[in-house]
């Protein structure tokens, strides 16, 4: 079968590589020059099933109030006339109980999880390299309250079989010697051993290198104008370069995902919400992290990839604009400085933002559509990294025909159906080559 993906980012990457495993002709069509340009080139480089859970939860609305009123806050909205925030918003607020909190971390966790274990497979198989460890996440508490509030988590968690470890501040120094320079500044921690770290950057380009030995075929510098349908199917794909065809289309472009649906009648709540990273060069070893350390209080990740930190956090909604605020430069300059004062050089920074496809439930968007040849992979949020190789496994089964290894349950835009209304998705901008590139 003739599959198009549209959209190089790992997770259109990811699929690419298992239909391809899967004996099929793969076309993947993208606006960039090259493979994870865009949301998959500086993220916060976790692969991170432990910590996956949904922005919705209880008490988040009272939280979200405090978080604006910080400093160094790790939330920002800038506020537009953008009738799509508003609707996000509200749907997300709805999503702030109990109830929906366990059952979308639930949700999460089983494809974050599946995925993982995907990743290990495809790395034991093709021996890629990207700067990977596997030495976990550890979740740092500067405050005692913090620590108290981990109930909730560790439930799903133990429900999930995800291994965790509640650690003192003696504990965290066991798993981050370096945080022994700095341990007054929090009080404990939760270590999920079963979290890796990677350079999603390096991970997608060699991955799409690994593709295109296998027959896959890269459209670089190919703009995607419109999705033609007819007959109740997708007949073609409008690009600068023409109009292109295939058997099965699946649609991997993150935050650009509603703009090409919505004249096909398929709405999404997909909006994007924009996230920053600095990337620091090592200056000491001894003084940088082991894995990842996120800092609970700013919501902000410190990673170590190779010779470098990488340091990843905020959540700022002003629709699809890319420009870098030094505001957020500071915040993460203040965390990895906070944290790892020796371990590397924030002058010599590099800065970065992109754009993180978010659902309302957190919870992405894996599947088919009432389009029988018409697949979507997108909304995953900051979990792009972390579930990539578990959603192209499943893109792939679904594709053939084939049952997923894991439930499918909640996953499909299926859930949305008759939820959202054509109100919902602004068109955002074209997806043309001109558009600015990541920094």
């Amino acid at each position: 079968m003739k599959v198009m993906i549209l959209g190089s980012g790992v997770i259109g990457v990811s699929s690419a590589w298992h239909l391809a495993k899967a004996g099929h002709e793969v076309t993947v069509v993208d606006r960039q020059p090259g493979a994870a340009l865009e949301t998959s080139f500086a993220n916060a480089g976790e692969v991170s099933p432990g910590y996956s859970a949904p922005w919705a939860g209880p008490g988040v609305p009272v939280k979200a109030i405090k978080w604006l009123l910080m400093h160094h806050r790790p939330l920002v909205i800038r506020p537009q006339l953008d009738m799509a925030m508003v609707r996000w918003g509200l749907a997300m607020l709805r999503n702030c109980t109990a109830a929906r909190y366990e059952l979308n971390k639930g949700r999460m966790v089983r494809l974050a999880e599946y995925s993982r274990d995907c990743l290990r497979e495809l790395r034991a198989a093709t021996g890629i390299q990207y700067d990977q460890r596997t030495q976990g996440t550890l979740q740092l508490f500067r405050t005692q309250k913090q620590l108290d509030g981990t109930g909730a988590d560790i439930e799903v968690l133990k429900r999930y079989g995800v291994r965790f470890e509640l650690l003192d501040r003696a504990g965290c120094i066991r798993h981050e010697p370096a945080l022994a320079r700095v341990q007054d500044k929090f009080v404990g921690g939760l270590l999920l051993p079963g979290d890796e770290t990677g350079d999603c950057f390096k991970f997608t380009q060699n991955l799409a290198a690994l593709a295109a030995q296998a027959g896959v075929e890269f459209r670089y510098g190919t703009a995607i104008e419109r999705i033609e349908a007819e007959g109740g199917r997708i007949t073609g794909v409008a690009t600068s370069a023409g109009r292109l065809q295939a058997d099965a289309y699946l649609l991997a472009l993150g935050s650009y995902s509603p703009t090409l649906l919505k004249p096909l009648g398929l709405h999404i709540p997909v909006y994007p919400v924009k996230g920053y990273s600095i990337t620091v060069p090592i200056t000491d070893a001894s003084g940088a992290p082991e894995s990842t350390v996120m800092d609970e209080t700013h919501k902000v990740a410190v990673t170590r990839l190779g010779e470098r930190i990488r340091v990843g956090g905020t959540a700022e909604l002003a629709g699809y604009t890319l420009q870098l605020h030094e505001a957020r430069r500071r915040t993460l300059e203040h965390v990895v400085s906070d944290l790892f004062p020796a371990g590397g050089d924030v002058a010599k920074a590099e800065f970065w933002c992109g754009l993180r496809p978010m659902t309302p439930d957190g919870t992405p968007i894996v599947g088919p559509t009432r389009l029988p040849n018409l697949y979507l992979a997108t909304g995953h949020g900051t979990l792009g990294w972390t579930m990539a190789a578990g959603t192209g496994r499943v893109m792939a089964d679904l594709i053939s025909g084939h049952a997923p290894a894991i439930d499918m349950d909640g996953l499909t835009v299926e859930r949305y159906t008759g939820a959202y209304d054509a109100r919902f998705s602004r068109a955002a901008p074209v997806l043309s080559a001109a558009a600015p590139q990541p920094r």
